[in-house]
């Protein structure tokens, strides 16, 4: 939901936070949340590598705003576009994500295999995360992956 249109008195469904389409709902329930109060409290770094997991594809980084935009909601603080926080997703995880990257490309999600491939490298926010196309056109690898 857009951040605008988000209301406090009323997130029964995943989609009721903001920025959460319902891809993005259908990834929380993969992950095997099932109420938006559930995720309160949550660390958004913890639900990026569980999606990464839960999917066997490596997220875009913009993936990791999106869940920090519903974690500061859900903490009390306004609703943000997930792109307002890019820079603190940038100076907060910027290094674990690179390392994160480096270990996945020589072992797909941490798990060596001679026969599995590299998981694909993202662009660097190329798609919306609730699934709209940016300017470019581009599709991000793991939305793509999902058939989105």
């Amino acid at each position: 939901m857009h951040p605008r249109k988000v209301n406090r008195a009323h997130l029964a469904h995943f989609t009721d936070l903001p920025n959460i389409g319902p891809a993005m709902a259908g990834d929380f329930v993969r992950m095997g949340w099932s109420t938006p109060a559930q995720l309160a409290g949550a660390d958004p770094y913890e639900l990026y590598l569980t999606l990464g997991r839960v999917t066997g594809t490596r997220q875009d980084p913009c993936v990791l705003d999106v869940f920090m935009s519903v974690t500061s909601f859900l903490a009390g603080h306004e609703p943000k576009p997930w792109w307002a926080f890019t820079t603190e997703r940038k100076q907060r995880y910027g290094a674990a994500l690179t390392a994160a990257a480096t270990h996945r490309e020589a072992t797909p999600l941490g798990v060596a295999s001679a026969s599995a491939p590299a998981a694909p490298r993202p662009q660097s926010c190329q798609r919306h995360p609730t699934g709209r196309r940016a300017q470019s056109g581009a599709v991000m690898p793991h939305l793509h992956a999902h058939g989105r």
